[in-house]
């Protein structure tokens, strides 16, 4: 059985996985460039054909039914954090109309709106006070269901000792670990930790010709939500080797030893250090050891 790897292909390669057929899905964006002409039935099925044939294209592993259990909480998750956030910046703008200006940061911002629609004073009339009401209350019923779907995802996590491992990686908390099981599925499929880097689109595109080499930005290919998950990840561990500069751990290290925050702008090491974590969550991962924070030992010669 051969097909893209998209829609309900994971569940249909389960069940033809369990009557003993074997079963390729291949990424959709890697079988585009073999479709001929016009996409119809026929040439999809032709161009798969191709991209099986050239065994150049490395296939997906289908998902068990717990990592499509974590993909679809975070998608969840994600929708709701969106739909939150959107509010917050909703009643800023509405209440800085008239005045009143809410602090920095979605935390203080939303207990910050009781008082002003407690107070008396505030220029605000009975229908607007009584619709931003609403609208606050929209904003702490999102806030309970994300914390039930994180009380959802510790229990998942507690269970499974490799996220149980990824979670000691500073920069990798629960909601990162969590996504990279469910997301990436086997980590073995990845030979070596700068190929995962460059799936998740974290290292530069190169434009090279001959004996002229050029790399640009990042290449931002792969997952979205796991890029930027790492890359929070990374400007934590930034903040805390910033502010903890006595400590021995490698990153920090890392950090201070290439002087990343004077030779680069914040932008650029953010994605060096977000780089650095995926490398260090695929040694974790593929080789099945804890982290540990200690730099490694040259070896004898």
């Amino acid at each position: 059985m051969v097909t893209e790897a998209c829609g309900t292909a994971h569940y249909w390669g389960r069940c033809a996985q369990q009557h003993g057929h074997r079963v390729t899905l291949l990424p959709p964006a890697y079988v585009r460039p073999y479709v001929r002409r016009n996409r119809t039935d026929r040439t999809d099925a032709e161009a798969l054909l191709e991209a099986v044939r050239s065994g150049q294209i490395p296939p997906v592993p289908v998902k068990t039914v717990e990592q499509q259990t974590l993909v679809a909480l975070h998608r969840i998750r994600d929708q709701w954090m969106t739909t939150r956030t959107a509010r917050i910046n909703a009643v800023r703008g509405l209440l800085r109309e008239q005045g009143m200006l809410l602090p920095t940061g979605a935390g203080p911002a939303v207990r910050a709106i009781p008082a002003i629609l407690e107070d008396a004073d505030a220029p605000l009339s009975a229908p607007l006070c009584r619709m931003t009401a609403l609208v606050y209350e929209e904003i702490r019923q999102l806030e309970d269901y994300i914390g039930a779907l994180e009380r959802e995802l510790r229990v998942l996590a507690e269970a499974d000792p490799v996220i149980t491992r990824l979670r000691e990686i500073p920069g990798i908390g629960l909601v990162t670990a969590t996504a990279l099981t469910g997301v990436v599925g086997s980590i073995h499929a990845f030979r070596r930790a700068r190929q995962f880097a460059s799936w998740l689109g974290l290292t530069p595109r190169e434009y090279s010709s001959g004996a002229h080499r050029r790399l640009g930005g990042i290449s931002k290919r792969g997952d979205v939500y796991l890029r930027r998950l790492l890359t929070h990840g990374a400007r934590a561990v930034l903040h805390a080797a910033h502010r903890r500069t006595n400590t021995h751990e490698p990153l920090t290290h890392f950090i201070s030893g290439r002087l990343l925050y004077k030779r680069r702008v914040h932008n650029k090491a953010t994605i060096a250090v977000a780089n650095k974590l995926g490398r260090i969550v695929w040694a974790v991962w593929s080789r099945d050891v804890a982290f540990d924070p200690r730099p490694a030992l040259p070896e004898a010669a």
